[in-house]
């Protein structure tokens, strides 16, 4: 056992280093699956960039080359928008029955079922998630969503509306056309379906962006897409850059929608390019500093576990994660003490590794932003109770870190970490807490940990956030809408409510001669 003694006055941090230094001599375990999709899929094919470039994306356990990818641009979203909008204004999508696109959206989800352990792995390799959560979790999570909304396919309809007049008044509920789509790296798959579900079952065609860090997975799917019957031209994949593709897809005159998911900043220049061009709507799903608060009557073992949970989950890369950890004075010391345990105990490691609760970070970027907060964080005289270095000496892996005393006005506290690391705060009252819980630009979720009902519903409905989970935290079920108040975004993923990013609604007026009745 080796101790480290970190900040200036501000406690002392207990890690031991004999897993790390195991972990170090490790050989990484070799991934079950091969890469063999890597080209831009463009019209029902798999194609070079125009350019000929491709970029590496690289194993986070290692930073090294797991394969290159085709890097599209420009040229190539062109390519991919004309491909859509010819499938759109020309092809059978729209055209075939409801109850038609509904089975190909079944046979989908049956084959991504059925190859589970191949995209689990291959998630798992360029993302740096546990392969078990991967597996387990997020794969019957994203099959459920894909027949989810192969249900509502055949349910989508307009109304008869009565007129004050000779007139019979109906609503059309068409498909909008071609969607374009930008999604992050933290959830690769799960985005994919919030994304591309809600927008094959209201009958338009897409142009996906994947993250630079994480093409994989989507290239591998959508394949199967095509097995299914999903006709060309319909779902089109195109890897790249941000500043290229991205901002290509955000402007083009010929997108009639986006939706993007990613940091608020990007959002902000998403929304910006799709007003400058074709005033196209844009759905936004950005950050959050998502407050999780203890009550004074909360067990806290059970709250400790459920925290720990809900800012440690997938790395600590998640938008709704629980980064604002507020608890009753009258519990706060025991249950910082036992946080640190339990933060302790997490077990880090090579993803493939059975048990592993916690892989490596996406990227060196991100790797190097979390322990800046960290160094920040000590700076500012918050108490690192455990954690706050890099874990082992290969690949982008970080110590569950955890901070007590931690004031409403430093980074770890206001800023997006996108990491593992719980910040915990103290809090007197019930009307303090709200107020310090809504004093943020991000709105996206909250949790709330407490037995009294009446406490329960106060807090719900004072809470200024998109999501409010009672005495529980990151329920994702398909039919549950996600989005965000304030800079968190706008607009709702999942459920009923992202069908009408997907759809106009078109008034018809019929005037009606000597009616029988009105």
């Amino acid at each position: 056992m080796c101790t480290y003694y970190s900040g200036r006055g501000t406690g002392i941090s207990k890690f031991s280093t004999a897993a790390a230094a195991a972990a170090a001599l490790e050989e990484p375990i070799t991934p079950p699956v091969k890469v063999e999709l890597t080209k831009l899929l463009i019209n029902g094919q798999f194609v070079d960039a125009a350019s000929g470039k491709t970029f590496p994306t690289l194993d986070p356990r290692t930073g090294q080359l797991i394969a290159n990818v085709a890097e599209g641009d420009i040229e190539d979203v062109n390519r991919a928008v004309s491909a859509a909008r010819k499938a759109f204004d020309e092809g059978p999508w729209p055209r075939m029955t409801a109850y038609q696109r509904s089975k190909i959206l079944l046979r989908f989800a049956d084959l991504v079922e059925k190859h589970t352990d191949e995209i689990a792995a291959l998630e798992a390799w360029d993302n740096g998630k546990p392969y078990e959560q991967a597996a387990s979790v997020e794969i019957p999570l994203f099959v459920r969503l894909f027949r989810y909304y192969a249900g509502w396919a055949d349910k989508i309809h307009g109304l008869t509306l009565q007129a004050d007049g000779p007139h019979h008044v109906q609503t059309l509920h068409e498909p909008i056309g071609v969607a374009g789509q930008i999604i992050p790296w933290n959830f690769p798959l799960l985005m994919y379906s919030w994304k591309v579900g809600p927008a094959l079952a209201c009958g338009n065609t897409v142009v996906l962006k994947t993250a630079e860090q994480t093409p994989l997975s989507a290239l591998y799917v959508s394949k199967l897409f095509h097995e299914a019957g999903l006709p060309p031209g319909v779902l089109n994949i195109v890897s790249g850059y941000g500043p290229s593709v991205g901002a290509a897809l955000a402007s083009h005159m010929d997108v009639d929608k986006l939706a993007f998911t990613g940091s608020t900043n990007t959002g902000q220049i998403v929304l910006g390019l799709a007003a400058k061009s074709n005033l196209k709507p844009v759905t936004l799903e950005l950050g959050g500093k998502s407050p999780f608060i203890v009550c004074e009557d909360a067990n806290v073992d059970e709250a400790v576990d459920l925290a720990h949970d809900a800012l440690f989950f997938n790395q600590g890369q998640c938008c709704c994660a629980g980064s604002r950890t507020f608890v009753h004075e009258r519990v706060y010391d025991q249950f910082v003490k036992k946080a640190k345990a339990r933060a302790l105990k997490r077990v880090v490691g090579d993803p493939f590794r059975k048990g592993v609760e916690q892989g490596p970070q996406v990227d060196s970027k991100q790797f190097d932003k979390i322990l800046k907060y960290i160094r920040s964080g000590v700076d500012g005289g918050a108490t690192l109770e455990t954690g706050g270095q890099r874990f082992g000496s290969n690949g982008y892996y970080i110590q569950p870190t955890v901070f007590s005393n931690v004031q409403d006005d430093m980074l770890i506290a206001t800023d997006e970490i996108f990491g593992p690391v719980q910040t915990i705060l103290k809090f007197k009252d019930i009307n303090e807490v709200i107020r310090r819980a809504n004093a943020t630009h991000f709105g996206l979720a909250a949790g709330v940990f407490t037995q009294n009902l009446d406490t329960a519903n106060t807090l719900t409905r004072a809470l200024k956030a998109g999501t409010v989970w009672i005495n529980c935290f990151d329920v994702f079920d398909a039919a549950i809408p996600l989005g965000g108040y304030k800079m968190s975004g706008h607009g709702r993923e999942k459920g009923i409510y992202s069908l009408s990013n997907y759809l106009q609604v078109k008034a018809v007026v019929t005037h009606l001669k000597n009616p029988a009745w009105l």
